[in-house]
């Protein structure tokens, strides 16, 4: 077999890659050593900007395979069958820290699962949670801006973090959830999925529903407490990377059950609070969990950079079957994360292997840019309608309208029955053990004694009281001892 030849990225053949080319054996290093120069040049480059939120994360490959039929509900064509497989990639990640942040740490997980399916390429952002801190995504520039490092001080400071949540009451039940014992995984394996939003399902017979995605892990719910997590983090900052990535390949195959909650379209207006606010859950015992198939991952990237760091998903790729639902923060994040993408990778991101179409073919008029791949040159034309036989649209919605009303303008969301911030928050804290409380009111405490603003702290500990009396008197006992030692 013969010996491959290192070249250059123009194929030419390099003579030596140990030694740069100098003017005489001591003299100074020559501009004319191109092969220094590519190298040099590329290295400079390697990196690209990294994700403003979601930056630290981990991938996999796999498949999901219908188990229930959901027809009755969607047309999408990749739930059509029991035992219908369709290959996935799916991707964890923290939210608030850099790319070089540890794993171990209380933070929401991201959830975001890229279905290649026949129709097209389909994606699911979502979380490890539930629910989120705000529910219009008019505020979300400044919610991150607050959990981030502080420009001065180049650390997430409480006093940014506390602030933002005392003047937006709607994230308690958030606040309630990350606080508690879920709030840091033990592993990526270890923890449900969830679609979060609000998506609308149309069956073939054109109705519609309201649905909720919800992926139950298989492995059990494990979770670290602070003090295990400050110990596993400060071992090994890539604890939850290393453990899916061992995992798999010792045959581990982590999979979850993927469940939906499904509302018909025409009662979501009677309902008795907002069922596309973002900061509440649909109780179950309203819409139970209705299963329908089995996420398994089985194979690990083969380069985490161009798969894991370059893989793109917006909420906005949907099949037939499937699409939006008046959800404010889904409506903000159809734009905002493609957006993000052209931003990072170029507008041509989606020819990349990770985020192509891999079931079907990509046909569309898009052109050029920065590194276009599909010159579709010569006689194809960049203009539809045409007379040559180019890609023409099918005139079938993806999914059913959504109704309109009134006029426009800025509003709060409509107030509905029980639609207050706190609420909700209050039921999952009278859920929860005696054990449960005490660490939840510790982790709130120890963040929140840390602020140095006294009305700060006050208008946090009255979202508390609001949400249930004990679960305010207990925290408000708990950073006042902690701020008198």
């Amino acid at each position: 077999m013969s010996k491959r030849v290192l070249t250059t990225e123009s194929g030419a053949p390099v003579a030596d890659n140990q030694n740069s080319a100098s003017a005489g054996a001591g003299g100074p290093l020559l501009l004319q050593d191109q092969h220094l120069l590519e190298k040099l040049a590329r290295f400079n480059r390697e990196r690209i900007p990294e994700r403003v939120v979601h930056a630290r994360g981990s991938g996999a490959y796999g498949h999901f395979e219908v188990t229930d039929d959901v027809t009755g509900f969607t047309h999408a064509d990749f739930l059509s069958t029991v035992g219908r497989r369709t290959e996935v990639f799916l991707r964890f990640s923290t939210v608030a820290d850099n790319l070089g942040g540890a794993d171990a740490v209380r933070d929401p997980r991201g959830f975001a699962v890229k279905f290649y399916t026949e129709q097209g390429n389909y994606d699911l952002v979502g979380n490890n949670t539930p629910v989120f801190f705000i529910k219009d995504p008019i505020k979300f520039p400044d919610f991150i801006h607050s959990q981030k490092r502080d420009p001065f001080t180049g650390r997430q400071e409480p006093d940014n973090v506390w602030d933002f949540w005392a003047h937006a009451p709607e994230a308690t039940h958030q606040i309630t959830w990350l606080m508690g014992d879920r709030g840091i995984p033990a592993s990526y394996r270890h923890m449900n999925g969830y679609g979060s939003h609000t998506y609308q399902w149309t069956n073939a017979e054109g109705e519609a529903f309201f649905v909720k995605y919800h992926f139950k892990t298989n492995q059990g719910i494990r979770s670290l407490s602070s003090e295990q997590a400050a110990e596993i983090a400060g071992k090994d900052p890539n604890s939850h990377q290393t453990d899916l990535l061992q995992a798999i390949e010792r045959g581990v195959r982590p999979s979850w059950t993927l469940y939906v909650q499904v509302m018909p379209a025409a009662e979501a207006d009677g309902y008795r609070f907002n069922p596309f606010d973002l900061t509440k859950v649909w109780p179950h015992e309203d819409h139970p969990l209705q299963r329908v198939g089995r996420l398994v991952l089985d194979r690990n990237p083969d380069n985490v950079f161009a798969e894991v760091e370059q893989a793109a998903f917006s909420p906005n790729n949907f099949v037939p079957g499937i699409g939006p639902s008046p959800d404010r923060m889904l409506q903000g994040r159809l734009f905002a994360y493609a957006d993000a993408h052209r931003y990072r990778l170029g507008v041509n991101h989606t020819l990349l292997a990770v985020n192509a179409p891999r079931a079907t073919a990509a046909s569309n008029y898009g052109r050029d840019g920065l590194m276009a791949a599909n010159s579709q040159g010569r006689a194809a034309k960049n203009y539809e309608p045409n007379s040559y036989g180019g890609p023409a649209e099918t005139g079938r919605p993806l999914s059913a309208p959504l109704t309109v009303n009134g006029h426009t303008g800025t509003y709060e969301t409509s107030l509905h029955t029980k639609d207050d911030h706190f609420f909700q928050a209050g039921e999952l804290y009278r859920l929860m053990s005696e054990e449960e409380k005490s660490r939840l009111v510790a982790n709130i405490a120890g963040g929140l004694s840390q602020v140095s603003r006294d009305d700060v702290i006050e208008k946090n500990l009255a979202h508390f009281h609001a949400a249930d009396p004990e679960y305010g008197r207990r925290v408000e006992e708990a950073v006042h001892a902690l701020r008198e030692d």
